[in-house]
């Protein structure tokens, strides 16, 4: 039986975290979003920048790339798997991403949270690394994209005034 303190379970809440807020840093990935707009999202105010939605894809690619893993595929994201293409930008269609990085969010969340603890010592399907690793990773990647998302906030902000 697992402990209410696993491993299993931190990382599923360090996951969260990053993710949807409560967040010891500060505002996670979600609570940037909030007051993003659909031309906001796909503005790129700095040059040979990712914009926002394409961030926000980008993370639901690994979300994605990371459950495949779990199951036992191995997986590498390249070219439009690994950022994908950027529909016209319409509210209904950042919105529609946005909710599809929830979701692909969630099971992600939902796995770990119940992965034995030898199964996070296992090794990453084609990789060097374990389970544990790989899923420290997946917090860490975005965390680093939502600081991105802020800073290409501020520049969007700049730019319109």
């Amino acid at each position: 039986m697992k402990s209410l303190h696993s491993e299993s379970i931190l990382l599923a809440d360090q996951l969260r975290r990053a993710f949807e807020g409560e967040a010891w840093h500060g505002p996670a990935l979600l609570e940037l979003l909030e007051d993003i707009d659909a031309g906001t999202a796909a503005a790129k105010p700095l040059r040979s920048v990712h914009s926002i939605w394409e961030l926000v894809t980008h993370i639901a690619a690994w979300d994605g790339a990371a459950c495949r893993r779990l199951s036992g595929e191995k997986v590498q994201l390249t070219g439009v798997a690994n950022f994908p293409i950027v529909p016209k930008p319409t509210e209904a269609a950042w919105r529609k991403a946005v909710t599809q990085a929830k979701r692909q969010h969630d099971v992600l969340v939902k796995t770990v949270a119940t992965l034995p603890e030898s199964r996070l010592r296992e090794r990453v399907p084609g990789k060097r690394y374990n389970f544990s690793f790989m899923l420290q990773g997946v917090a860490q990647h975005e965390l680093y994209h939502a600081g991105q998302i802020a800073i290409l906030k501020k520049a969007q902000a700049r730019s319109a005034k």
